[in-house]
């Protein structure tokens, strides 16, 4: 498959490019809003064109698909010039500012026939498919709660627009809300309904929230509570899931590494719950690549792009708002 970039971004560079090449794609452009950049990412990365427009890089007849990893604000736009030019779309969450904008998006590729994916890698970890296998064969019974632990210390060479542009989609709800969002629903198949929250400026944020808790019931009536920062250097990541039966504990299993520990509380005792420890990314390019071909579906397809968005926007007014607020799908 012939890739273009819709941005010469960090986590292309760091993540992105080598999964790419691993599921036998062939990078053969990538756009930055610098020429100059532009052309000293794609010499750094063995790319064969760089451009600073994105008419251009969409002309190219040979390219099958794009990866976007530009700033929020730019993806509705970006996505919907690339399906007009028929490519199959990989693009990081969140899919777009409004979930409006993400429908419209996810609608417009069913449409045209094409492949559109929403880059949630943490549905690919080893991690999070030991926890859901184990969910799914009845090891814990009915789920009671789940609590999601996804506080961290954003490194200095990402902060940037993330901490004090609102208007770039910046703060830790777009950015960490919607992840922790997608890995509830990978987990329990299901939507939450409604949520209370509250967000906090606690040290990097300037002008957008840098910290967030939030409760969610779901239609089963299950619970979920999340704690989202970008301030917390200390913290360990976590997601357990609480049932009738039995707890899952996993720590460590919140970040992009193929790391951590999974531990399975019941009557009987604790035991750890093995699980593979492969590339995240490299997962879901696969399925990508394949989904493609006609062979399956992506990791996280658009569907699942929009309603961790959906999840994200109710947390976030409900926080603006001091109020429980109904999660809205847009329908889809």
């Amino acid at each position: 498959m012939r890739w273009g970039l819709i941005g010469a971004s960090s986590i292309a560079a760091n993540h992105m490019i080598g999964a790419i090449r691993g599921a036998g794609g062939d990078i053969r452009s990538v756009l930055s809003s610098s020429a100059e950049r532009a052309r000293a990412y794609a010499e750094e990365h063995g790319i064969p064109n760089g451009f600073d427009g994105l008419d251009p890089l969409l002309a190219e007849d040979d390219l099958d698909a794009v990866y976007i990893s530009t700033t929020n604000e730019k993806h509705f736009d970006q996505a919907m010039a690339a399906i007009a030019a028929g490519k199959h779309v990989l693009c990081e969450k969140p899919l777009a500012m409004t979930v409006a904008d993400a429908v419209t998006m996810v609608r417009a590729a069913a449409d045209a026939g094409l492949v559109f994916a929403t880059n949630h890698h943490l549905r690919n970890a080893g991690s999070h498919l030991a926890i859901r296998e184990a969910v799914r064969a009845g090891r814990i019974g009915t789920v009671l709660s789940v609590r999601v632990f996804h506080a961290v210390h954003l490194p200095p060479f990402l902060q940037g627009w993330r901490i004090d542009n609102p208007g770039a989609g910046g703060g830790v709800i777009p950015d960490i809300v919607v992840h922790d969002a997608d890995t509830v629903r990978f987990h329990l198949d299901e939507d939450p309904v409604d949520v209370v929250a509250m967000d906090a400026a606690s040290g990097l944020g300037r002008g957008v929230e840098d910290s967030a808790m939030s409760v969610w019931a779901m239609p089963s009536g299950a619970m979920v509570m999340t704690h989202e920062s970008f301030t917390h250097p200390h913290a360990r990541t976590g997601f357990e899931i609480h049932g009738t039966e039995g707890s899952i504990i996993a720590r460590d299993v919140m970040t992009q590494r193929p790391a951590g520990e999974i531990t399975l509380r019941t009557a009987a005792g604790a035991e750890d719950l093995p699980f593979e420890k492969h590339n995240l990314y490299a997962r879901g390019l696969d399925l990508f690549s394949a989904a493609v071909r006609g062979e399956g579906r992506p990791a996280a397809d658009g569907v699942d792009g929009v309603k961790s968005l959906a999840v994200a926007a109710a947390v976030a007014e409900a926080a603006r708002g001091g109020r429980r607020v109904a999660v809205d799908y847009e329908g889809i």
